[in-house]
């Protein structure tokens, strides 16, 4: 199939499946006469492998890592895998706890605010923001 059918079948616009044929992470089997790519089953899979890798967070370097494992199985055990997958998730869970605390800090510096018509001469919000105590 050319690029172009590619892109209907996975979602991923043209531009995208050329970039991450740039990237090595997908690999047309071949050219038409007139130069056209051309690509295979195996190359929908690997963008489906993509999508959902994606979807859980993994990031195109992490991608690339992955789909060299899948294409390589034999070479590699589910250890290695999942030690991936693992940082991942750690990296994740560190996010969210960061996150988590960006939240903690606006609530109380939100709830402080009076949120009033009065000049923010002495708003809570600023003076917290300009507050270099840490």
């Amino acid at each position: 199939m050319r690029i172009g059918e590619l892109s209907k079948n996975t979602g991923f616009q043209v531009e995208t499946l050329r970039f991450y044929e740039k990237q090595g992470l997908i690999a047309p089997v071949g050219r038409t006469e007139s130069g056209y790519r051309e690509y295979d089953q195996e190359s929908l899979k690997q963008l489906h492998f993509i999508q959902q890798a994606k979807s859980v967070g993994f990031s195109l370097n992490e991608i690339s890592e992955l789909l060299t494992l899948r294409v390589e199985r034999d070479q590699h055990s589910c250890s290695e895998v999942k030690t991936i997958a693992e940082q991942k998730l750690e990296q994740i869970e560190s996010k969210i706890n960061e996150l988590n605390k960006m939240r903690d800090a606006l609530h109380k510096i939100t709830d402080a605010c009076c949120g009033g018509a009065e000049p923010a001469t002495s708003c809570t919000i600023l003076n917290a923001l300009d507050n270099t105590d840490d």
